[in-house]
């Protein structure tokens, strides 16, 4: 079962014995995603009694706190718990909200995510009308000529361009450039 991940959570996989899930026995435990890949046989085996002949390959068949749900290998899941571990606190629900929205299969470079990641807004047209002011859209543009611009059409046509997706712990938005 996956849980949404938060910025104080770390990931983590559970991580069985794939002879033994294939004879109908659970076999394995959680480990930390990050160090998914340095889990060995016997390790997962010595907790529940030790190796069984033809035990041979580890797999993850659940994950927790990742922005990811599904089965993997132990490596995969090592390596998102790695990207994961990268990102500055601060900024991991964004990060996970965007694997998550932008539907990212593997795992992604921080310089993809900071690419990507346009800011947290307390709305839509917030981001919108604050683009039009870093922009300099209207810099030249008198006043009296200014005040017909129509914020609202801008952004709503702004909107074909990127992805807003509502933050899970309070109120505003997450806005990325498009994936």
């Amino acid at each position: 079962m996956s849980s949404t991940a938060t910025a104080a959570t770390a990931p983590r996989a559970w991580i069985g014995c794939l002879a033994c899930y294939n004879d109908g026995r659970l076999v394995g435990d959680w480990f930390p995603a990050e160090i998914a890949d340095d889990v060995t046989l016997a390790e997962v085996h010595a907790r529940h009694g030790g190796t069984r002949v033809g035990c041979e390959e580890l797999w993850v068949m659940d994950t927790d706190y990742m922005p990811v749900s599904r089965e993997m290998s132990p490596s995969e899941a090592a390596d998102w718990g790695r990207a994961w571990a990268d990102v500055d606190e601060w900024m991991r629900d964004a990060w996970i909200t965007w694997v998550r929205e932008c539907e990212i299969t593997d795992p992604p470079s921080m310089a993809d995510f900071l690419d990507a990641y346009a800011g947290e807004w307390d709305s839509w047209e917030d981001f919108a009308v604050s683009l039009v002011d870093d922009l300099g859209m209207l810099a030249s543009v008198p006043d009296e000529v200014a005040q017909y611009f129509d914020y609202g059409a801008w952004a709503r046509d702004l909107a074909y361009d990127y992805t807003t997706a509502a933050q899970a712990h309070c109120p505003g938005v997450f806005v990325f450039r498009n994936c």
